[in-house]
């Protein structure tokens, strides 16, 4: 994206080349993956286009729960299939005005609701390195976007995992902002203290770019933190001696070829200066039933405007998913079982969130895989009762505390499935977690992972 960028500013290219050239991949390639369930073909009539024709030119996907303003936004849900917002959310209203143009809107989990992109009313997105595997969720639209280059990035949401765990199934970059850091205004919420809106990319330069756009305060949210935005595209050069914590617990039954590929990503940190240093986290095991709790909850109150009468569809149309978790947060929620469970949870989250205050006294990140197990098949997904929570044990604790983290790809398994590696850094430090993870791409070309895949989405004319 920044190449394309410069690209444009220099006049190799023109804009209508670069939307164009998107456009007829999305045409080609999206039948086959589901990726987009919106496309915007409007570029060349679009009045922020016409007005200001010099601004206009990176394309970009975003997913389908952020309100676009006259853009159908159905959060991959029938209840909402012909929901047209009256208004924009804020992050896409940010990229809007930096210039960008939005390709389309792409699939996910309904409501957000899963970690494959099977849960979809509008049927799964296929993981572009093998169609018979899932693209993890609920962000799996946008990974798999950006894997096969129907987009130069993209933007997802993140309650635990939800950018991270696709991004490391479809071999891309995942940034997960410290909650607070990107507003929420606009986004379909899930858990509305989780929800962590974040690009999807193929750089780590990228990603910086994109969190520059769209992070900072905004009035029309009140958990938005009214901090300074750093310039983190400037800022990747510079080079730290950082100390890297690893944690036994988060390896604790991880599939053995993704184990390796992280062993071997410490290595690499090593060569480039870092320290790493041994340290003991709370086992994730331990997030799985706070998470759930806790985002059940939220759920059944999120959801419980979507009663047919200002918003599309009515409550018949909820998929098995949402009932599910609406009944189960109705209840931790009920008189008698609040205290039991609910507040229980709160209080475990507290723990969580000391217990990463201490490792961060003796370290500035921590490394860990990304996800237990490589990208499974499709439908392999109904074999797990809690198949999200599962997928997503390695990333939940970072997204229960608030934590900014991201994903990168190291490697791909003997299937040729990517190997995804995690980075998590401290409240509001995306600055040292960009730096880190820019010389480690660097040092890698990471592992040269994009262009494998592109090897498989060619351009034939």
């Amino acid at each position: 994206m920044v190449t394309i960028a410069g690209l444009i500013r220099k006049k190799k290219i023109s804009v209508e080349e670069v939307v164009e050239y998107f456009l007829k991949r999305i045409e080609k390639y999206n039948p086959k993956l589901n990726g987009y369930l919106t496309v915007n073909k409007s570029y060349k009539t679009d009045k922020t286009y016409k007005s200001n024709k010099t601004k206009i030119g990176l394309p970009i996907a975003v997913k389908d729960n952020f309100c676009t303003k006259g853009m159908r936004t159905t959060a991959a849900s029938k209840v909402l299939e012909d929901f047209i917002p009256p208004y924009e959310s804020t992050v896409t209203k940010r990229l809007l005005d930096a210039g960008f143009f939005i390709l389309g809107k792409t699939n996910l989990d309904a409501w957000c609701h899963g970690s494959s992109t099977e849960t979809s009313d509008f049927g799964p997105t296929k993981n572009p390195w093998n169609l018979e595997y899932l693209p993890g969720g609920s962000s799996g639209g946008s990974a798999a976007a950006v894997a096969s280059y129907l987009a130069p990035a993209a933007i997802g949401s993140e309650t635990a995992g939800s950018i991270r765990q696709p991004a490391s199934w479809c071999g891309v970059i995942g940034l997960k902002p410290t909650y607070g850091r990107v507003s929420r205004y606009g986004v379909i919420a899930m858990g509305s203290s989780l929800d962590s809106p974040g690009p999807l990319t193929r750089s780590v330069a990228d990603a910086a770019y994109l969190l520059k756009i769209i992070a900072g305060k905004d009035p029309y949210d009140a958990t938005s933190a009214n901090l300074p935005v750093d310039h983190y595209l400037d800022k990747l050069d510079q080079k730290r001696s950082l100390t890297i914590g690893i944690s036994d617990q988060y390896f604790d039954g991880v599939d053995s070829e993704i184990k390796k590929a992280s062993d071997q990503a410490v290595k690499i940190f090593k060569q480039l200066g870092h320290r790493i240093k041994k340290i003991n986290l709370l086992h994730p095991k331990y997030s799985i039933s706070v998470y759930t709790i806790l985002q059940r909850a939220e759920v059944s109150s999120n959801l419980a405007k979507f009663d047919g009468i200002r918003y599309g569809n009515d409550r018949v149309f909820f998929g098995r998913e949402a009932k599910k978790r609406i009944m189960l947060g109705t209840y931790v929620l009920s008189y008698g079982y609040y205290d039991a469970y609910y507040k229980k949870a709160q209080q475990i989250r507290t723990l969580i969130i000391e217990d990463f205050k201490t490792a961060f006294k003796e370290v500035d990140l921590i490394l860990a895989p990304t996800t237990p197990i490589p990208a499974l098949k499709l439908g392999e997904s109904d074999k797990y009762p809690f198949f999200g929570e599962l997928m997503d044990m390695l990333l939940e604790p970072s997204s229960i505390a608030g934590l900014c983290a991201i994903g990168l790809p190291v490697g791909l398994t003997k299937k040729n499935l990517p190997i995804g590696m995690q980075l998590i850094g401290r409240w509001f430090d995306e600055t040292t977690l960009l730096q880190a993870a820019y010389h480690f791409e660097k040092e890698t070309g990471l592992f040269g992972v994009f262009d494998k895949i592109l090897e498989r989405y060619k351009d034939e004319d």
